[in-house]
């Protein structure tokens, strides 16, 4: 892909960034996603799809949230 291909494709918010800004960036890979099939309450995914687009990301993030403090919780129990 051309740099005029990247500009004309970027968001207007992306079109002054400094020359250096990604001098000290990192390259984050994405955690790999494990496909399942998994039976919720209707309206439970009826309230996440109305939330908008990607809405198995944000039950992803919900439950993500959820074991976490569950680690937290645990570990405070052990220490």
């Amino acid at each position: 892909m051309s740099e005029r291909e990247i500009q004309a494709t970027s968001p207007p918010e992306l079109a002054d960034l400094p020359d250096d800004f990604w001098d000290e960036a990192t390259v984050v890979e994405p955690a790999t996603k494990q496909p399942i099939s998994l039976r919720v309450d209707a309206d439970v995914l009826r309230w996440f799809k109305t939330q908008g687009p990607r809405y198995q990301s944000r039950i992803n993030a919900v439950l993500r949230s959820y074991m976490s403090q569950r680690r937290q919780s645990s570990r405070r129990k052990a220490g």
